[in-house]
């Protein structure tokens, strides 16, 4: 039979798994465009993987700059290897473990494809290769990878290598090991180091035919195997643990060889998770754009236990747990929006996403900064864990709330990252802390701090209560009412001097990738107080309106997640997604309108370029998801959710105890984007947002939407 007519039939028989699933009603997956965001600066994962799975299998090519941290850049077309975990939208790339490449000899490194070639949705990715003539398909479950090699009838002897050396960005293989079992039974590990220092993973490797090792080095060996007319099968198990936990996970996740059957379960994983928001629009565009952002919100936090309940923890020691563990905590960024949207449609997950936190606390003497495979990475700035752990306290989703509280404090109270100036200064000089970034620092640290104070008042804990709420408003002593911006301070309570409110050098400056335009808005928990420090309330709106419109020059040395940019408002990087959202605090949510329609249709589109900025572990789509929705949770403890301008007829959520809450659009258009009157579950209803545990009950918000600004939202009485 010839390669292109076995190719053919190989196509015919994935598109009724693929397409004809695809086709049924109430699929979802058939709107998801797994491209968008693998151009630009999106770094988002291309390839097949499960909602929150551990492994993420798909193409890595070289690393050929910042926009390769995924491993994968549409701009590109030479692959290296098929990975079996990567990251999704970070600014640093990591992992690419346990790559296999059909190769056409033992020399091969590299594979020259065209993008046309490929064929990727939720839980699948194809491509077909021409030099080996072969059609690669894989897909994947939590806890491994499953690959199916069609070679061309032209190929007496199909070659396959195992690369255990090949990694992505900064990391780099330590240590190795590739054990042959058997005729189809490979076995081995790999440490490495990198973003995440002690990485250590095991993997096993099933064969449907007998393989034989024919070349081996230290890291690399290439098998060969009889092609006899039928695919070549790999089912790969993986494990932070051992070889045995990574046969255990494999047995338990596909104990067959039916790939077919795999793809169909996992394209039924995508549809349940994405099933828990279903929206009306007349717009298939929106409708892409919105169900590929949800998508993009479940790579991660990604599974980190076996099935027998063992983890690797954050001190390196085994443990074993009755929940799931979980890694890839990016939480500078998903504290913003990330989190509180699981709060909504994954409540089922909270607990064990908290528990997880407290043992990393226990086994490390913190909270999670930025968590990699059991590794603390300490990425970013401030103590975001402890945002999302005061807001699920907040909202019930924590047993032990006096352990959740004991382990903020502990967190805030170490001498480390800025913490030990801050408590001897009330904020971060910068002309002592020997550090850069101290106006951000002493901003999150305040946000982290509002989060403390909210439980230790929850708890009954005065002297808690009042000693972290002072910290959290530690923002007061940076505003400069003379320029009105944030500005660095030193020991002595100077503002730096000379002062250019645009101007950003990454890594070296008073701000994490933003300037004094972006960071002067960083008050979230305490939007009042920031009011307050203006000279009017119209101050407060005047200056804000500027944010929209002033331009200037941020200077060579600004970072590059400075993207998305309206004026010197940033949609590309997080410290700005709540911005928007402050005119409801001072009664002009209206205002709010237009600037969040601006941004649903010039931020997000439905290409490969189609993210403002990195997709940064799901955030980037998670404030479109929630923010199409009509609601945002500015303040990160609590879950008070602000009114925007919902782009939706109408989205149903699945929230807590299988309720829904539906949100309604009457009248709604591209012209009527202004709140005229809200109706919750049939009454007339005033406030400008709502609270978590309005939307937890289930029941209907009904907007009603005009074409004019109204006085919705205006009155004090109903601001948030």
């Amino acid at each position: 039979m010839k390669f292109k007519t076995k190719l053919l039939m190989a196509c015919a028989a994935m598109s009724w798994v693929v397409s004809g699933v695809g086709a049924a009603e109430g699929d979802l997956t058939k709107y998801v465009n797994p491209w968008i965001g693998t151009g630009g600066h999106g770094h988002v994962f291309l390839g097949a993987n499960v909602p929150f799975g551990y492994v993420q299998l798909g193409p890595t090519e070289h690393t050929r700059g910042w926009d390769w941290c995924s491993g994968y850049h549409i701009s590109d077309s030479v692959l290296i290897g098929f990975g079996h975990q990567h990251l999704s939208g970070t600014g640093i790339g990591d992992l690419g473990d346990f790559a296999f490449l059909p190769v056409a000899n033992k020399e091969q490194k590299e594979i020259r494809f065209s993008h046309a070639s490929e064929t990727v949705s939720p839980g699948y990715y194809a491509i077909k290769l021409g030099r080996p003539n072969v059609f690669v398909e894989l897909t994947a479950t939590k806890r491994a990878g499953f690959h199916r090699y069609t070679y061309g009838a032209n190929t007496a002897e199909g070659l396959i290598a195992i690369n255990l050396n090949q990694g992505i960005g900064w990391d780099k293989m330590t240590s190795c090991k590739l054990n042959v079992e058997g005729a189809t039974t490979v076995s081995g590990f790999r440490m490495s180091t990198g973003w995440a220092k002690n990485q250590q993973d095991f993997f096993v490797a099933e064969f449907s035919k007998p393989v034989t090792l024919v070349e081996s080095n230290d890291s690399v060996g290439v098998f060969s195997f009889r092609n006899d007319g039928q695919p070549l099968l790999v089912k790969v198990g993986l494990s932070a643990v051992s070889v045995e936990n990574a046969k255990a996970n494999l047995q338990a996740e596909i104990p067959a060889w039916d790939f077919n059957k795999t793809v169909t379960e996992a394209r039924q994983a995508w549809n349940k998770e994405l099933g828990k928001i279903s929206i009306e629009t007349k717009n298939d565009t929106d409708r892409t754009i919105f169900y590929t952002a949800l998508y993009h919100t479940m790579t991660a936090p990604s599974v980190f236990s076996d099935v027998n309940g063992q983890y690797r923890g954050a001190d390196g020691k085994v443990y074993s747990a009755r929940f799931t563990n979980y890694t890839t905590f990016s939480l500078w960024d998903t504290y913003r929006a990330a989190h509180p949207l699981m709060t909504l449609i994954h409540p089922e997950k909270q607990a064990d996403i908290a528990q997880t936190m407290l043992n990393i606390c226990q086994q490390q003497g913190k909270l999670p900064v930025w968590h990699l495979m059991g590794n603390e990475t300490d990425c970013m700035v401030g103590n975001p864990g402890v945002s999302v752990l005061a807001d699920l306290v907040l909202k019930g989703y924590v047993k032990d709330k006096a352990a959740a509280f004991e382990a903020m404090k502990k967190s805030a109270m170490l001498d480390e990252r800025g913490m030990k100036e801050l408590k001897q200064y009330g904020y971060i000089p910068f002309d002592v802390a020997n550090t850069p970034e101290t106006v951000s620092k002493s901003l999150e640290y305040a946000i982290a701090d509002a989060g403390i104070a909210k439980v230790a008042r929850l708890l009954g804990r005065k002297d808690d209560y009042t000693y972290f709420y002072n910290r959290s408003q530690c923002y007061r002593k940076f505003f400069d009412k003379q320029t009105e911006f944030m500005r660095g301070l030193d020991s002595k309570g100077r503002f730096r001097e000379p002062f250019n409110p645009f101007k950003s050098a990454h890594i070296a400056d008073d701000y994490t990738e933003g300037n004094a335009w972006q960071y002067t808005w960083l008050v979230p928990h305490d939007v009042h107080g920031l009011v307050s420090l203006f000279p009017s309330e119209q101050a407060f709106v005047n200056k804000l309106d500027s944010l929209f419109i002033v331009e200037g020059d941020l200077g060579a040395e600004a970072s590059p997640d400075i993207s998305g940019l309206i004026g010197q408002y940033a949609h590309g990087n997080e410290p700005s997604h709540h911005v928007v959202y402050l005119y409801n605090y001072v009664g002009q949510p209206w205002k709010a309108a237009p600037l969040l329609r601006k941004i649903f249709g010039e931020q997000y589109k439905n290409s490969a370029d189609g993210l403002s900025g990195n997709e940064d572990v799901g955030q980037m789509s998670a404030w479109y998801v929630i923010s199409t929705m009509g609601l945002y949770q500015v303040e990160p403890a609590g879950g008070k959710f602000v009114f925007g301008s919902p782009l939706f007829d109408e989205a149903r959520m699945q929230v807590a105890g299988g309720k829904t809450f539906t949100i309604r659009a009457l009248n709604n258009s591209d012209r009527n984007i202004y709140i005229q009157r809200v109706k919750l579950n049939g009454r007339n209803y005033t406030k400008s947002y709502i609270n978590y545990a309005d939307i937890e009950k289930g029941g209907t918000l009904e907007f009603t939407m005009g074409s004019k600004p109204s006085k919705f939202g205006t009155a004090k009485s109903d601001r948030p």
